[in-house]
């Protein structure tokens, strides 16, 4: 017998012109974890700090909380269309609400082939943790190469560990999301025990003043914009960092209660992973033995870790961030599928019916499960051997995520000028209120700076040995975003929003109106 929470959810879901098909059995801490995950600091801090402090030096923990807090800007937006349309696939979901029927679409299209691309781009920081917990994981290639990427064997090596996690996180996302979540959920509470405790060690470990963190180590000689330039380079370690937290609002047909937990959730996530995360760059810095180690700007904070901690507790903490990773992959994983899942419903994809079909046993869409992982492990294969391409995958990861979440920032934005957001009926959920309008601004003024930054063709980031990688910001996404506006303008414009009949509430029509056409 339906619970009274889990009748209103699925009334509540009518209203929008779906039946619940999805398994609702997530609470308010398994949606949290989504989000956690998906930043994950002991993920993203292990396998990028190497690349902000070689390119800005200690005072490149700076960059952390400004970008840390732009991004809860747009956080705080997103929690208010969190908390009014509480449905699967997030970020198009959102827009399709708000904006016209190809700025939704848009943004869903970017964000399911980021998302692809931020799984093999988190795979690979198996390489950077596990060859340093046991050289038996640096299966290919040789001590020389152990936690690196920068080398031929190494690029090789990491590319084969992220194809086994790969695997691993199809098979249990196609197992269902009760046990896709209480693995997330345990890998969650051991990221946030591993790094409450490393927090503590490293302060514990402190061996010289805060003055550190406002050294750049002269790594701003010879740019034309002196430091500014070498810390404009460094804050994309943060910006690499600093996402996903949509992916709370993912998974809000299968949470008790979304209108009420996701916005919180989305929240509390970015701001948990942002503030350990700064706590652990700090630290880290105030208490490494030799702060002029070559190997910090090579191997990171893995070695870090180690030089400081010693060997033994080093590696706790190294498995510590391998579960991370994982639970990491599983969350990426999991938002891509939701994502391919409610367009395939909307009919917005070819072989909708297919994509869309959840199986009767696990509750969860399998063929988009398979078609994310085929596709990533394809991505890795591609690039077997050729180290360079493992920054470009992450610069074109981020680059994706934030034009998708643009495609939602800025209608909202459009909407407040116009009058039509808050809505009437916004009812009692999260809401900014006054303040909605300029939190709304500088979101969007945030994103914007950070995209030139990110796609801004620099030697630094790309490296200066081929035209198209320096260039790959435009090379890569340009195409991939024209695909997809092709294959919208051939076979979606003009036609209205048509939820497929198997996936149709009794109540619902046949379409869906949306804003615009």
């Amino acid at each position: 017998m339906a619970t009274p929470t889990t009748t209103t959810d699925t009334d509540e879901l009518a209203k929008f012109g779906y039946k619940q098909e999805l398994d609702r059995s997530l609470g308010l801490f398994s949606s949290f974890a989504a989000g956690f995950s998906y930043i994950s600091i002991m993920t993203g801090v292990f396998e990028l700090f190497f690349f902000g402090f070689f390119s800005g030096g200690p005072a490149f923990v700076w960059t952390w909380p400004a970008v840390l807090a732009g991004q809860f800007l747009v956080a705080l937006c997103f929690a208010e269309l969190a908390g009014q349309f509480p449905l699967a696939g997030s970020v198009y979901q959102w827009s399709k609400q708000i904006a016209r029927p190809f700025t939704s679409w848009i943004g869903g299209w970017v964000l399911t082939v980021g998302a692809i691309v931020t799984l093999a781009a988190v795979a690979v920081a198996y390489q950077i943790v596990l060859p340093q917990i046991s050289a038996r994981f640096q299966i290919i290639g040789g001590p020389s190469d152990i936690g690196l990427v920068t080398t031929p064997d190494g690029a090789r090596n990491a590319l084969l560990l992220a194809g086994a996690l790969v695997v691993f996180t199809t098979v249990i996302n196609m197992v269902g999301v009760k046990t896709m979540a209480r693995i997330n959920n345990f890998g969650v509470a051991a990221e946030l025990v591993g790094v409450s405790v490393l927090i503590i060690l490293l302060a514990v470990h402190i061996t010289r003043g805060p003055g550190i963190l406002f050294h750049s180590f002269g790594t701003g000689a010879g740019s034309p914009l002196g430091y500014f330039g070498a810390f404009l380079v460094a804050a994309l370690m943060s910006a690499y960092v600093l996402y996903g937290f949509d992916t709370a609002g993912s998974l809000a047909e299968e949470t008790h209660d979304p209108r009420r937990h996701a916005p919180p959730a989305i929240l509390r996530a970015l701001g948990a992973a942002g503030l350990a995360g700064f706590l652990v760059l700090i630290f880290a810095l105030m208490s490494v033995p030799n702060i002029h180690a070559k190997e910090i700007g090579t191997n990171g904070l893995p070695y870090l870790v180690k030089a400081t901690l010693g060997g033994t507790i080093g590696n706790l903490f190294l498995i510590d961030s391998a579960i991370a990773i994982t639970v990491c992959s599983l969350a990426v994983h999991a938002g891509g599928i939701r994502m391919i899942f409610t367009m395939g419903r909307d009919s917005k994809l070819p072989y909708a019916s297919a994509i869309a079909k959840v199986h009767g046993k696990s509750k969860t869409p399998l063929v988009p499960s398979i078609v994310i992982g085929v596709l990533t492990i394809g991505l890795l294969l591609l690039n077997v051997g050729n180290q360079r391409a493992f920054f470009v995958l992450t610069s074109v990861a981020i680059i994706m995520f934030y034009i998708a979440y643009m495609c939602v920032t800025v209608p909202l934005l459009i909407a407040r000028i116009r009058g039509r957001w808050p809505s009437p009926d916004h009812g009692p959920y999260f809401s900014l209120g006054r303040w909605g309008l300029p939190v709304n601004i500088l979101a969007v003024v945030f994103q914007t700076g950070v995209m030139i930054n990110l796609a801004w063709p620099r030697a630094a980031v790309y490296g200066g040995d081929h035209w198209y990688y320096q260039w790959g910001a435009f090379v890569f996404v340009i195409p991939l975003a024209a695909v997809g506006a092709i294959y919208y303008f051939i076979k979606l414009h003009g036609r209205p929003t048509t939820v497929l009949a198997e996936h149709r509430a009794d109540l619902a029509p046949a379409t869906i109106a949306e804003p615009g056409s």
